[in-house]
């Protein structure tokens, strides 16, 4: 069995990291390309959310469906979609157009990113899911951290077609991967699954789980708000669209450095304090996003907000593996991914609205607040749950 997992862990280590790659690539030159297509402050909110849309509307009924069928065949489809769809972005001729293809590539999305995390939580020890969630999150922070530098320079240098192209590439890569080396086994047979499915309703009774979905979304409001704006913001300055990437690639690969320490630590630690620690770090950086005006204080709250999430990012997804073996696994990582999703709906929509009314330094001021008010209602609802044995449970 133990064999088995680590198979498992370093299959989908590998094919995410390459996923999260070639959609990373396009992350700093995606509101470029929407502003070039006509969007406004507004569509550029649309089109970033149609993506989240997606994901909010099917990852918890594709994590459920997953539960009683399977991991593999989700995954391996998700993962070709990705691929085709990469393809599209050159097609979209406008706002419209594209708008759709993120919302089917919000679909394709999906099928990968719960699955992939329910199949390696499922999969680790009593006691070290920390330590193993915390290094398979490298897998998507350096991905998503490498692939803004890397569209950067493909952009300046090749145009945008090839970003797209290196997409579809990338994924294709990862789609091989799963279909030919991942084991196509019920894992959570031998561990990690409730004896029989509970309902939505019921899972919604925990607080601890309340708490921890309120984390997700205020952590995904303020990640989705230096994704989708801080690239203007920074061109505005004169930054090129390299030095963009640079910026991004050091705020996500320094939280993928700090995983597996951090993740360590939420096994020995108490994971609810390394959240709130750890979600306030990455709050502040947002609120002073504003002081900006070069390239070194850019990168300067980069690695503040970096530390922040390497910080609470580990222990987040700790206590929903703990979750996860009480109501299920795919259901659980369903859940975690759509309060995300919902986060990066709202982030660009509340944004866009922002900018439009006030100017695009309020985007982060306004996005930190609300990322503040939300570790707020953490604490509230985990000083209900920490007052149970399942609350503590879920702490240690």
């Amino acid at each position: 069995m133990e064999r088995l997992s680590r198979r498992i862990f370093n299959v989908l280590f590998v094919a995410v990291f390459t996923a999260m790659l070639g959609l990373a690539i396009v992350s700093p030159l995606m509101p470029i390309y929407a502003e070039n297509l006509g969007a406004t402050g507004i569509w550029l909110g649309v089109i970033f959310a149609g993506f989240s849309l997606a994901r909010a509307i099917f990852m918890p009924i594709i994590g459920r469906i997953s539960d009683k069928y399977g991991r593999k065949q989700f995954i391996t489809l998700g993962l070709l979609l990705y691929t085709i769809i990469s393809l599209l972005y050159i097609a979209a001729s406008s706002v419209w157009t594209l708008t759709v293809v993120r919302f089917l590539h919000g679909f394709a999305s999906a099928m990968v990113i719960p699955i992939t995390m329910a199949y390696v939580g499922e999969t680790a020890s009593e006691g070290k899911e920390g330590r193993r969630m915390g290094l398979f999150n490298i897998a998507f922070f350096l991905g998503m951290g490498t692939g803004p530098l890397i569209g950067g320079v493909l952009h300046d240098t090749y145009g945008f077609n090839s970003v797209f192209i290196a997409m579809a590439t990338l994924t294709g890569i990862s789609f091989l991967m799963t279909l030919f080396l991942l084991p196509n086994v019920n894992v959570h047979k031998h561990s990690k699954k409730p004896k029989q499915q509970i309902s939505f309703k019921k899972i919604f009774q925990s607080d601890t789980l309340k708490g921890l979905l309120i984390y997700r979304f205020v952590n995904a409001m303020g990640r989705g708000g230096v994704m989708s704006f801080l690239p203007l913001m920074a061109a505005r300055i004169h930054i090129s669209a390299s030095e963009i990437g640079v910026i991004l690639t050091t705020n996500v690969a320094f939280m993928a450095a700090l995983q597996g320490v951090f993740g360590f630590l939420a096994d020995k630690w108490n994971k609810f304090a390394l959240v709130v620690l750890g979600a306030g770090i990455s709050a502040l950086g947002l609120i002073l996003i504003p002081i900006a005006q070069n390239f070194w204080t850019f990168m300067a709250l980069a690695l503040l907000m970096g530390f922040g999430g390497a910080i609470s990012m580990p222990a987040a997804t700790a206590i929903n593996v703990k979750i996860g073996s009480r109501y299920g696994m795919g259901a659980s990582m369903g859940l975690f991914n759509t309060a995300m999703s919902v986060g990066m709906i709202l982030a660009p929509l509340i944004s866009g609205v922002v900018m439009d009314l006030w100017g695009l330094k309020y985007v982060f001021i306004v996005a930190g607040l609300i990322s503040f008010a939300g570790i707020g209602l953490f604490v509230y609802y985990l000083r209900h749950g920490i007052k149970t044995e399942e609350g503590q449970h879920y702490a240690h």
